[in-house]
């Protein structure tokens, strides 16, 4: 049996704990992504919250890579993916909804936004983040993770879409308690 299969078909009970999950979706965008299995973590991310992926061309990779597919297993087809071809594209068609931009420039810290259904989480390539022209265009919705910067230059993307992602979910569950 081969290792995938046998974590598949494991005997061990699972449990869904209660958890209100938001009529409204959030949404993940990813902004010129590059390295392939960020991008399949986080849309086996998005699967397992109900999250919409929105992928900003030029994308560094094809989406039918195999390292893509093998770090979302197979979860794409619960995926809702929608893709642009430029980050006007996505403005144009996304034009409600807070947007959120996630970057090391950030004076806010992404704890003390007040997220809401419906928002956008955009983050920006893994090796130069968000164009300088966006972040000066949205400077009140710029955001940042806390990290040493006098030990690493950023936290990984799949890592990052992660921690905001749950703590825009625990803001929302925090308000149905």
């Amino acid at each position: 049996m081969k290792k995938n299969e046998q974590m598949r078909h494991a005997e061990r009970k699972r449990v869904e704990l209660d958890f209100r999950w938001p009529e409204v979706p959030f949404n993940i965008v990813l902004v010129e992504p590059s390295i392939p299995p960020n991008t399949g973590n986080i849309s086996r991310l998005c699967a397992a919250t109900g999250t919409v992926l929105h992928l900003v061309e030029p994308l560094g990779f094809d989406l039918s890579e195999k390292k893509l597919r093998r770090a979302g297993l197979d979860y794409w087809d619960s995926v809702d993916l929608r893709i642009y071809p430029d980050l006007e594209a996505f403005f144009e068609q996304n034009a409600g909804g807070q947007k959120y931009f996630f970057s090391t420039a950030g004076h806010q810290s992404y704890s003390e936004a007040g997220y809401a259904p419906g928002d956008y989480l955009v983050f920006g390539n893994e090796a130069t983040g968000l164009p300088d022209a966006l972040l000066e265009r949205f400077p009140e919705q710029v955001c940042n993770i806390p990290i040493r910067l006098d030990h690493v230059r950023s936290l990984n993307l799949s890592n990052c879409a992660a921690v905001v992602l749950y703590e825009a979910l625990r803001q929302i569950n925090h308000l149905f308690k």
